[in-house]
């Protein structure tokens, strides 16, 4: 986590929510990594003046091209019992927060699901 990073105001179950289902999927990319080179991790990172941006990256397979552009629809599965629903939910609650997801290769391999959430206002609380 970067130092001192602004305060964001949610509903925390919510986007705990989110959190966990990315970090699943990120472990369920992992899966056919060697056992040394499985990873996932967490960051937040200040995202401009306005907004803090929040990433979640697993270092594995990565997703295939024709799927990323879908990762988002509902019901477009990509684990073979999956129902489809786990992302959709998640962009659902960053958009209603007044944020923005993502997903994103990355170029040494895996992909990153991130998102950003407005910072703040003082005082104000949601």
């Amino acid at each position: 986590m970067a130092d001192h990073l602004p305060a964001v105001f949610g509903d925390v179950v919510h986007l705990q929510q989110v959190l966990l289902n990315l970090i699943v999927n990120g472990m369920y990319g992992i899966d056919e990594a060697k056992a040394g080179d499985r990873r996932v991790s967490v960051t937040a990172s200040l995202d401009g003046p306005q907004a803090v941006e929040i990433a979640v990256s697993g270092f594995g397979r990565g997703i295939p091209a024709d799927t990323l552009a879908h990762i988002f629809d509902p019901f477009f599965a990509t684990k073979p019992k999956g129902m489809g629903i786990g992302l959709p939910i998640s962009r659902t609650i960053v958009e209603a927060h007044e944020g923005r997801p993502w997903a994103e290769n990355q170029s040494g391999g895996g992909a990153s699901f991130r998102f950003t959430l407005p910072v703040a206002k003082e005082g104000v609380r949601k």
